[in-house]
């Protein structure tokens, strides 16, 4: 493998750093980010071989690509745009050089898809796993949504089918940037967060911070058609609620935009359930009228 300077210098190369709010780019040892607006966005998430990945079954076009599509997801679920990112690798010994270009190109492709600038980073050699690691930054140009802001009688959507995204489509997802701007740019969104854990767990970080219950249909929940078909009901909505990363967004508007949206064709929109009761009141209610409390059986990291 080459010397990581000939590896900085090819990312020098490739990554596009001309910008207006970008004085100092990858060479120095802090970029220097200049904008103009006031809420800046900061997120960061990290991917590990054999943890998050198998590099037998993935190239490393596709985990440089997840590694900025997670942190897009992360912006776009805050109203925000991308602007900025930073990349740190801690790479086995084991990789090539064109390894880490392929990665590298993977992930630069999608953050010039997204108008982001890779402006630096870090890069280690060691015995280890591949491990990829992303920092960015991004503007509320509107303002900030948080998980915070659902009330009594919100009504809840998402952006797309859920279920089956382990399957594979979790490689190579959209990060709803382009959704997010439309509903923030038009609509007075409550609340927002993406589905990385699942629905049953990631409607718990809104519950939680906004103090209120939720109730979801369990009719008008969508299945991806990634789901088996010949799956039971049941079955099926049982990957839609738990496999996570699916990456769709998970909102809250009041009853009145709920109606607007649900006349709106722009984009893709699905009404789920209400916000109402105690925040630790996640209920289903199910085809036959029951109501009936929902597990939290998202996906959840463990330690010792």
């Amino acid at each position: 493998m080459s010397h990581e300077f000939d590896l900085i210098d090819y990312i020098s190369q490739i990554a596009n750093t001309q910008s207006s709010s970008i004085e100092v780019g990858i060479g120095d040892d802090c970029a220097v980010w200049n904008p103009s607006e006031s809420q800046i966005l900061l997120a960061t998430d990290i991917l590990i071989e054999g943890v998050h990945f198998d590099l037998n079954q993935l190239s490393f076009e596709q985990i440089g690509r997840k590694a900025l599509a997670v942190n897009l997801s992360d912006v776009a679920a805050m109203g925000g745009k991308p602007a900025t990112a930073l990349v740190s690798l801690g790479i086995p010994t084991s990789a090539s050089t064109q390894n880490l270009k392929d990665l590298m190109n993977g992930l630069i492709a999608l953050a010039q898809e997204y108008d982001t600038v890779v402006v630096g980073g870090d890069t280690t050699s060691h015995e280890g796993p591949l491990i990829v690691n992303v920092a960015i930054t991004g503007i509320a140009t509107r303002r900030s949504i948080l998980r915070s802001g659902a009330a009594e009688g919100d009504s809840i959507f998402v952006t797309g089918p859920l279920g089956g995204s382990i399957t594979g489509h979790h490689w190579s997802f959209e990060p709803r940037l382009k959704e997010s701007d439309y509903l923030t740019s038009h609509y007075d969104i409550h609340s927002m967060i993406d589905i990385s854990d699942g629905l049953s767990s990631d409607i718990r970080h809104i519950t939680k911070a906004s103090s209120v219950g939720c109730v979801f249909n369990e009719h008008n929940i969508p299945i991806s058609d990634r789901v088996a078909k010949n799956l039971h009901q049941a079955d099926r909505l049982l990957h839609a609620f738990s496999d996570g990363e699916d990456f769709e967004l998970l909102f809250t508007v009041s009853p009145e935009v709920g109606e607007q949206l649900k006349q709106q064709r722009e984009i893709e929109l699905y009404e789920i359930g209400v916000m109402q009761g105690d925040a630790d009141e996640v209920l289903l209610m199910t085809r036959p009228g029951e109501i009936i409390p929902l597990p939290d059986s998202g996906w959840k990291h463990h330690f010792s």
